[in-house]
């Protein structure tokens, strides 16, 4: 007697896995490239965030804050100008959606109240958490550089 088998042959095999392999090296790098720009998006976003909420600070506390944490959560339960309570402690930190922010302290009064500022994103792995540097100060305008560090001369943003 003979018995018949049933089930795939080890060609039939080796074809499907080329052929989930092949699907799989087209679609990886389309995936990478959509996790950066929403890490882009996501930058943005977030340096909106951070002018809407310096100028609410402002309004609040008579100047800019001197650095990013002081619009983070405070310790206590009540905000102050050392901890106002407009971001989240993530944000705080300076780092977010695969983006370094950076502010920067510009000139300030005799009282010691920050007049002007300077935010920058920068991937925290460029090529890979993005590709674009992004720049904002006081003036709430936005502005982008492929070509490393973006600055107030950088491309403004639409």
């Amino acid at each position: 007697m003979h018995r018949h088998r049933r089930g795939f042959s080890l060609i039939e095999l080796l074809i499907v896995v080329t052929i989930i392999l092949i699907i799989a090296a087209i679609a990886i790098p389309n995936l990478m490239r959509s996790k950066m720009t929403a890490n882009e998006a996501a930058a943005v976003e977030t340096l909106r965030t951070l002018n809407a909420t310096t100028v609410m600070y402002s309004m609040t506390y008579g100047g800019f804050p001197h650095n990013l944490s002081d619009l983070g959560p405070s310790g206590s339960s009540t905000p102050g100008s050392a901890g106002a309570d407009l971001i989240d402690s993530v944000l705080a930190s300076g780092v977010k959606s695969g983006y370094l922010f950076t502010y920067t302290v510009g000139s300030a009064d005799p009282r010691g109240n920050v007049l002007s500022y300077t935010i920058s994103a920068s991937p925290v792995t460029p090529g890979t958490t993005g590709q674009r540097y992004f720049y904002t100060d006081q003036s709430g305008t936005i502005r982008a550089s492929v070509a490393g560090s973006a600055d107030s001369s950088s491309t403004p943003l639409g």
